[in-house]
């Protein structure tokens, strides 16, 4: 009896990405002038428009229009026809200053430590399915749409656009393991002279085989643009705005979701950094070999530094006791916002990239929670 579990990804072109790409493009601005910014940075984004809001604190002057300019030349908007050109756009800019009441209770206070940017509690996750130590359904979905986008940057595939989804349905045995892909689902955006048969062709050709090389899709249900055609799309298709992917900013629905979006906030902000800290330590824990799979949660209360709970769940896989894990943990990971800032380095303009194809299960060079530097705390054990 097969279990099916589905997790989907999106390209930087959909509009929520598009979103969260200018939120986080903002950020690493604001951080690269000053470490100590405070960011907190909706986008909402529409035919050929884009609204920025929210609150930064910041001790520099930031650029705002041409930074959104730039990010969304980056992502690939650059033509009329696409019905949001980057050259062309009405940008809206409605920032004020971070709140003096969140301030009080985030900046240092007499205990020389950041508090907490918001109450709110976290999970990180990590289980053994691929190397990456992310769950194989948000991992293919996520390297099938960056296969898209890049097929369409390096013109591998002419006339691709910048919009586009994939989703990918994986069959698990009676022991939980993968045993096979059974459904891939992909819509790519396109312009109009593309028949569906050949588009169809082409993206199985440079997108889908080449990521899916090692795996039998000889029994795989394959859609291609299911619709039929999608030529419109983007923001002005479908507005977008920041935080609306948080699923597939995680681990596709496998694991559990403390409910915050990450793109435009600061590391102070816990439901971001906390995040990124809680995936650090399962990872860590997971790649040891002492547990299959591994959650995290934590939780905090804002102005106040240290969590108010924390939890390890290994759902029963773990090879020595849980008291051993969280005496570990206890001793070698500070989970308070200065001690999760520095051991990540979190103060740095790292964050554009991140809101592409997932905040997990990248390269651990500007992805610090990826490191897997404490795996020999855990061996140890």
């Amino acid at each position: 009896m097969f279990k099916f579990f589905t997790s989907e990804s999106v390209t930087e072109g959909h509009p929520d990405k598009v979103a969260d790409y200018i939120s986080d493009a903002i950020l690493d601005a604001c951080l690269a002038k000053d470490p100590n910014a405070r960011v907190a940075i909706e986008t909402a984004v529409t035919t050929n428009y884009c609204l920025i809001f929210g609150e930064i604190s910041v001790n520099a002057k930031i650029d705002y229009e041409t930074i959104i300019r730039e990010a969304v030349k980056d992502i690939g908007y650059t033509k009329p026809e696409y019905g949001y050109d980057a050259n062309q756009l009405q940008i809206d800019i409605r920032v004020k200053r971070q709140s003096a009441d969140i301030a009080l209770g985030v900046d240092k206070n007499k205990h020389k430590d950041l508090g907490a940017g918001d109450q709110g509690f976290v999970f990180g996750y990590a289980v053994d399915e691929t190397e990456t130590f992310m769950p194989l359904p948000i991992y293919l979905a996520h390297r099938l749409a960056e296969r898209l986008a890049y097929v369409r940057k390096n013109d591998i595939v002419f006339g691709i656009r910048p919009d586009g989804k994939t989703q990918v349905t994986v069959a698990y045995d009676e022991l939980g393991k993968p045993s096979n892909i059974n459904t891939i689902i992909l819509s790519t955006q396109h312009d109009p002279y593309w028949t569906q048969a050949d588009l169809h062709q082409a993206i199985m050709d440079y997108v889908i085989q080449p990521v899916m090389k090692d795996y039998d899709l000889s029994d795989t249900v394959i859609k291609i643009n299911p619709t039929g055609r999608f030529v419109t799309g983007g923001p002005d298709g479908d507005a977008g705005l920041t935080g609306r992917k948080i699923i597939v900013d995680t681990y596709g629905g496998y694991a559990r979701h403390g409910g915050g979006a990450f793109s435009g906030k600061d590391p102070t902000k816990v439901d971001r950094s906390a995040s990124y800290m809680a995936r650090y330590i399962a990872k860590n824990i997971v790649a040891s070999g002492i547990a299959s799979r591994c959650e995290i949660q934590i939780a905090y209360a804002i102005g106040i530094a240290e969590p108010v709970s924390f939890y390890i769940d290994t759902f029963g896989t773990n090879k020595v006791p849980l008291k051993k894990i969280y005496d570990v943990v206890r001793k070698h990971f500070k989970l308070t916002p200065s001690g999760i800032i520095k051991i990540l380095d979190l103060n740095h303009p790292i964050y554009r990239s991140t809101s592409r194809y997932g905040h997990f299960g990248k390269d651990n060079v500007t992805f610090s929670w990826e490191r897997l530097d404490k795996v020999d705390l855990f061996k140890d054990l």
